[in-house]
């Protein structure tokens, strides 16, 4: 059949299952949006391009699907980059389109033109410029394929505005046929019966469960694999979820704000395994003193990441969903008593030196969370926005199901919970999701409350408001005699603005208003928003001090004041 380019993105999107597309429409793209309405795909208007790349992420991340936006030229392309760069660094999904000038006046500095192709090229998979409407077809079809096949990541696709008016005969490929795009086809067999060996004789094993393990879906292979070995797991941030949290096996997330005690296991181990993990410097603190007994094993489906960061004894390159069931016969059943009996006195000493216990009139953000897993039982999808309210996320919500949490990891964006917790909902629409942000965070995309009200979106918004860019007060106090330099933060009164967007707003001051706000929140159908006016500066515990090794942690000052 004979379509338009606009016609052509569409029906290719169709082919490819996508439902829904997050964007914000403008004069490069309007051909598309005129041919919009005769196809079956949801549009999300969200009131920022920002927003709607980090929609379409929290899409993937919560669905396990590709994820798709969509915004005009110039500015509109701009605005997706922090997106685009926040799903490049997390192995994120998602493909991007953006509308282009007209191909006689590219190169020209015509009105809205930029070179987004050349500005994503560092925070893209790839990326493509067409120029040429017959193309279009095999351009989707392959940036599908590169966006979800081998490492997750987001592609471009910038399209001129002449081509979306174009006609040509339309055909959708079958497959694809990229050479220089090639996935792990090697024979790691060997590598892997070496991995078992090194396991089967390690006394102080320790396996680091990355991301890596949430975008292969190998949970259930993961533990199959801790329960036959007897070995324990800590978690990156964003491999939180690849272990039940209750599972006396799974230690807990490690590295700057992990558990004291991942963090000493890893110092004291004599093997590190890590799957799917690219021991980022938050895991590791100085890589001459991480892990320093430990030969290390490390599996990675990249293998640009072998011996990036830290030297590998053992590399296995290949996809966890091959390499842990072939992995799981060649280790033996084995219990490390010792092992484990000294981890628990570190757990133990941990749950005194650092987890907050005493009790308080104080309307404290560690109470905030473990108020909202108890009422939640864990059984949500939660969203945090990056800083102080992150950690204390991870710190105190029991994650005990599969992507249960969504955050940005290697970005570090600031502003990426309310977006991406609209996409998650759209992908998971009878899951409850929850969204935890700081008052800070949360005034960087707080627009897109109005895109919650238009789709109906029953979120459940959580914002710790200390009234300060909290991890930045937190990084002056501690090192940079208390200078509170930029970080004192005026914000508005968020229930009335939330009520101004039609959502149900409540604020929260004092400790016994907490339950009752949570559980009025998990009762109401639509949107809510609760405002926990929080202690103004209390601090994440423990944490590692900049260029210190990791196992050399700032512990809370007051622990034995509580604990007496």
């Amino acid at each position: 059949m004979r379509l338009t380019g606009a016609q052509i993105v569409w029906e290719s999107l169709v082919r490819e299952g996508v439902e829904t597309v997050f964007g914000i429409s403008g004069g490069a793209v309007i051909h598309l949006y005129h041919a919009l309405p005769d196809y079956p795909i949801h549009h999300v208007l969200t009131r920022h391009e920002q927003g709607a790349a980090h929609a379409a992420d929290g899409y993937a991340r919560a669905t396990g699907r590709v994820g798709v936006c969509i915004a005009t030229s110039g500015p509109g392309a701009t605005n997706l980059v922090t997106g685009l760069a926040t799903a490049y660094m997390d192995s994120s999904p998602v493909v991007a389109f953006t509308g282009q000038v007209a191909t006689g006046v590219i190169g020209t500095d015509a009105f809205q033109e930029v070179d987004i192709t050349a500005i994503t090229l560092p925070v893209t998979k790839h990326n493509y410029l067409v120029t040429d409407v017959r193309e279009l077809p095999t351009v989707i079809k392959e940036a599908f394929h590169i966006a979800g096949t081998g490492r997750p990541g987001p592609v471009l696709i910038d399209i001129a505005k002449d081509v979306q008016a174009a006609e040509t005969d339309y055909v959708y490929p079958e497959g694809v046929y990229l050479p220089g795009y090639t996935l792990p086809e090697e024979d790691a067999s060997e590598q892997i019966r070496q991995a078992a060996q090194m396991l089967n004789e390690a006394q102080r094993p320790v396996v680091i469960a990355g991301h890596g393990v949430v975008l292969a879906g190998v949970e259930d292979e993961l533990l199959e694999f801790a329960e036959k070995s007897g070995i324990p797991i800590v978690t990156t941030l964003l491999g939180i979820g690849a272990m039940p949290e209750t599972h006396q096996l799974c230690l807990g997330m490690t590295g700057m704000h992990g558990e004291a005690c991942t963090n000493l296991a890893l110092t004291e181990a004599d093997l590190v395994v890590s799957l799917g993990s690219r021991f980022d410097d938050r895991i590791t603190g100085p890589v001459g003193q991480f892990a320093p007994q430990a030969r290390i094993i490390h599996v990675d489906i990249d293998p640009a990441e072998i011996d990036k960061n830290v030297p590998a004894d053992l590399a296995v390159v290949g996809d966890l969903r091959d390499v842990l069931p072939a992995l799981i016969p060649e280790i033996e059943k084995r219990d490390h008593p010792e092992w484990l009996a000294r981890i628990q006195e570190w757990r133990d000493e941990t749950a005194k030196r650092d987890i907050v216990g005493k009790e308080t009139d104080d309307l404290l953000p560690q109470f905030v969370m473990r108020q909202i897993w108890h009422a939640t039982q864990g059984d949500v999808i939660v969203v945090s926005d990056v800083g102080q309210n992150q950690m204390w996320e991870a710190q105190y919500f029991v994650h005990h199901r599969r992507r249960g949490l969504l955050s940005s990891g290697g970005l570090g964006t600031m502003g990426f919970a309310l977006p991406a917790a609209i996409g998650a909902q759209l992908g998971c629409p009878d899951e409850q999701v929850w969204v935890t942000v700081g008052d800070g965070g949360f005034q960087m995309n707080i627009q897109e409350l109005a895109t919650v009200a238009q789709e109906k979106l029953p979120l459940k918004i959580a914002v710790l408001n200390n009234g300060y860019l909290g991890m930045v007060r937190q990084w002056q106090q501690l090192f940079f005699e208390a200078r509170y330099s930029g970080t004192p933060l005026l914000g508005p009164d968020f229930a009335q603005v939330a009520k101004a967007y039609g959502i149900t707003g409540l604020t929260v001051r004092e400790k016994e208003q907490v339950g009752p706000a949570i559980a009025q929140a998990m009762d109401t159908d639509g949107p809510v928003l609760i405002d926990f006016c929080i202690v103004q500066e209390e601090n994440v515990y423990p944490m590692v001090a900049p260029g210190a090794p990791v196992h050399d942690m700032i512990r809370r000052p007051d622990a034995a004041d509580e604990q007496g």
